[in-house]
């Protein structure tokens, strides 16, 4: 096996706290799914995946390597990633802030092409999924251990499969789970306050 068992589980485990963590990809599927329906909400998950794909392909065709041997611009995502990570976490702690469970009725229904097209560019443009490949992915590939195109479609595979289940089920949970939580005030509250912090802590660990 190109890449160790251990290598393997542990980018695993890595994907999966990423998928986790509240961000754009999160917010604008929960939001389409809860104004728009689950049909919705899955052709948006079609493009977020292309995006993924689309990311997978970059860094396996030396993207990646080209950033990491240009430290100044390496560093410059770094700092864009984590700025729009804390600009994310303002939106949630402010006052009066929205909560990405909260049910928009603000938000108009959109053509599936228009769906699967943001779902696509909100990937595209979301600072942590790029971090994800730039700096972590190259970490868990050895050049020792054969080839390094392989290597990185195993791993950008792995990423996108459990990306994808995580973030179908939230689709397809998002209107019973906002239902549940819309007569629960305190716990709105809580939720608001835990991404928040969540995308604090990313950003630092980001830079740091």
């Amino acid at each position: 096996m190109m890449v160790p068992l251990a290598s393997l589980s542990a980018f695993a485990a890595l994907a999966l706290g990423m998928v986790l963590t509240p961000g754009p990809n999160m917010i604008y599927l929960l939001t389409r799914s809860l104004c728009q329906g689950r049909a919705a909400g899955v052709v948006s998950l079609l493009g977020v995946a292309t995006g993924f794909v689309v990311y997978m392909l970059a860094a396996s065709f030396g993207v990646s390597a080209l950033l990491l041997a240009v430290p100044h611009a390496y560093r410059a995502v770094q700092l864009a990633g984590a700025a729009y990570l804390l600009y994310l976490a303002w939106g949630a702690l402010k006052p009066g802030g929205r909560n990405v469970l909260a049910v928009r009725q603000d938000v108009q229904a959109e053509t599936p092409l228009r769906l699967f097209i943001t779902g696509l560019l909100t990937n595209l443009l979301n600072p942590k999924i790029a971090v994800l490949y730039v700096s972590l992915l190259p970490q868990f590939i050895d050049p020792a251990r054969g080839s390094v195109l392989q290597q990185s479609l195993l791993l950008g595979t792995v990423q996108i499969l459990i990306s994808v289940s995580v973030n179908l089920s939230l689709v397809l949970s998002a209107g019973p789970l906002s239902r549940g939580l819309s007569g629960r005030p305190v716990w709105l509250v809580c939720q608001r306050w835990l991404m928040g912090i969540a995308l604090i802590v990313l950003s630092v660990r980001m830079v740091v």
